[in-house]
C-alpha cells in the first residue's frame, strides 16, 4: 500500500508539474523504484558497471519481448495436439451397398426399348457394312419424321457419324443413320484391291443453327454403339415415375440369396433399399439410419459379412451391359453410396473378398483449420440432404457438379 501511494503522488506530481519533468527524471525515478536488477544498477554503479548492466538489460528485455511474441503467435494460431495410440477393441462394421450392374429386368423393359434396340441393331450392322464396301445402304431416318408426341426424333438430333479419313486432306462426315455422300467403290479399281478404309465414329455435337459442331470420338464402334444407346436409354427412363422404375428393377429378395454377418444367418430384410439412377435398386447393409450398428470384434472372413448374389444374367439388357456382376461399396454408415464412382466389380462364377484397414481421420472445423464440421458452412445446397445423411465430400462435389452444370448448360 506504501508503495502504491507513494507511486500515485509522483504520478500526481508529474501532471502538475507539466512538460518541464523530463524523460531522464523519469528514468531516474524508474531505475530507482523498481524491483529489477539491471536498471537500478545502472544509476547507482560506476561507468563500466553502468556499461556492462546496460548491455545485459537490454539483451534480456530483447529475450522477454520475443518470448512473448512468440507465445502470442502460438495462441493466435489455434495449434492443435496430436497424440497416437494403438489398441484393440471392437468396431463398427460398415455399411456395405450392392447393387447389380444391369439396373432393369429386360422382360419388363423391353415395351420401352424396342424401337431403341431396332436402331442399335441397324447401327452395328451399318457400321460393318460401312467397314466392308465402303459405302451405306438408303438411310433409316428422315429429318422430318415425328414421333408420337409430336416431337423430332431424338435419334436424329444426336447423330452417330463416320469420320471418313481415307483421304487425309479431305475428311467425309457421314450421318449412319442418314443418308449416304459416299458411292460403293465394289473393292476394286483397275483390276488392284482397295486399301482399308481408315475411319473413326464419332458424336455430332451441334449448335441449333448447325453452323458450330464438335466432335466426339471413340476408340471403337462399340463403345460408340453403347455410350448412344446408354444417352437414349437414360432419356426414355427419365420419363418413368420413380415407383415404376423400382418394379422394373431387381427386387432383394431376387438379388440376394443367402446372407451371414459374423456366423449369424441373415436376408434381404436386413438391408434397406434405395434407388440409385445408373444401377437402380441398390441394397444397403447396416446403414445405421435407426441408430443400429453392427460392430465386429474380430478380423477375418467368418466374422464379416458373406453374401451369395444372383445376378439373374438372362434378364440383362443387351447393348447396355457389357458384363455380368454386382458392384459394390463399402462406406461409413448415414453417407450414401457413390457406387458408380468408388464402387468395386465382383463378376459372375467368382468369389471376391475385400479385406479392409480402417484409418480415421478427424480434421478440425474453424478456427484450427479450414475444413467443414457438418457441411452447414459450405455455400452449396445438398442433393442428398432428403436421405437425412451426414456430409461427406463426395456429396459436396457432386452437389457442386450439379449446380454448376444445370447454371451453365
Amino acid at each position: 500500500m506504501l508503495f502504491l501511494k507513494r507511486l500515485c503522488v509522483r504520478s500526481w506530481h508529474r501532471i502538475k508539474k507539466g512538460p518541464g519533468y523530463g524523460y531522464a527524471e523519469l528514468f531516474h525515478w524508474y531505475c530507482d523504484n523498481t524491483n529489477t536488477h539491471g536498471p537500478k544498477r545502472l544509476i547507482i554503479e560506476g561507468p563500466k558497471k553502468k556499461a556492462m548492466w546496460g548491455l545485459l538489460t537490454i539483451t534480456f528485455a530483447c529475450l522477454v519481448f520475443w518470448n512473448w511474441g512468440v507465445l502470442i503467435q502460438t495462441y493466435l494460431s489455434w495449434g492443435v495436439s496430436v497424440s497416437l495410440s494403438v489398441g484393440f477393441s471392437s468396431l463398427a462394421f460398415p455399411a456395405v451397398t450392392i447393387c447389380n450392374s444391369n439396373p432393369f429386368k429386360y422382360s419388363r423393359i423391353k415395351p420401352l426399348l424396342n424401337e431403341l434396340d431396332g436402331f442399335a441393331a441397324s447401327l452395328l450392322e451399318r457400321i460393318y457394312i460401312y467397314s466392308q464396301s465402303g459405302t451405306l445402304p438408303d438411310p433409316l431416318l428422315d429429318t422430318t419424321s415425328r414421333n408420337a408426341t409430336g416431337q423430332n426424333l431424338l435419334w436424329y438430333h444426336l447423330p452417330l457419324v463416320i469420320i471418313d479419313e481415307t483421304d487425309g486432306d479431305n475428311p467425309v462426315i457421314i450421318n449412319i443413320l442418314g443418308p449416304n455422300n459416299l458411292t460403293s467403290t465394289n473393292g476394286t479399281t483397275a483390276g488392284y484391291p482397295i486399301p482399308p478404309r481408315r475411319y473413326k465414329v464419332a458424336f455430332e455435337l451441334c449448335n441449333a443453327s448447325g453452323s458450330d459442331c464438335f466432335y466426339k470420338n471413340f476408340s471403337s464402334s462399340l463403345e460408340a454403339v453403347k455410350e448412344w444407346y446408354t444417352l437414349h436409354y437414360l432419356n426414355i427412363m427419365l420419363r418413368i415415375p420413380l415407383a415404376e422404375k423400382a418394379a422394373m428393377g431387381y427386387s432383394g429378395k431376387d438379388l440376394i440369396l443367402t446372407c451371414f454377418f459374423g456366423g449369424i444367418a441373415c436376408d434381404y430384410t436386413n438391408f434397406t433399399q434405395i434407388y440409385h439412377p445408373s444401377y437402380g435398386n441398390c441394397y444397403i447393409f447396416n446403414w445405421g439410419l435407426d441408430g443400429n450398428v453392427a460392430v465386429s470384434s474380430n478380423p477375418g472372413v467368418g466374422f464379416g459379412l458373406q453374401l451369395v448374389v444372383d445376378v439373374n444374367q438372362e434378364e440383362y439388357i443387351p447393348f447396355l451391359a457389357t458384363s455380368a456382376g454386382v458392384r459394390f461399396l463399402l462406406h461409413d454408415q448415414k453417407t450414401f453410396p457413390f457406387v458408380e464412382t468408388m464402387g468395386i466389380y465382383a463378376l459372375v462364377g467368382t468369389v471376391t473378398s475385400v479385406e479392409i484397414l480402417v484409418d480415421e481421420v478427424m480434421r478440425m472445423e474453424q478456427p484450427y483449420g479450414t475444413c467443414t464440421a457438418d457441411g452447414s458452412d459450405v455455400p452449396v445446397n445438398n442433393l442428398y440432404s432428403s436421405y437425412n445423411l451426414s456430409y461427406s465430400m463426395q456429396s459436396c462435389l457432386w452437389s457442386c457438379f450439379q449446380a454448376q452444370m444445370v447454371k451453365r448448360c
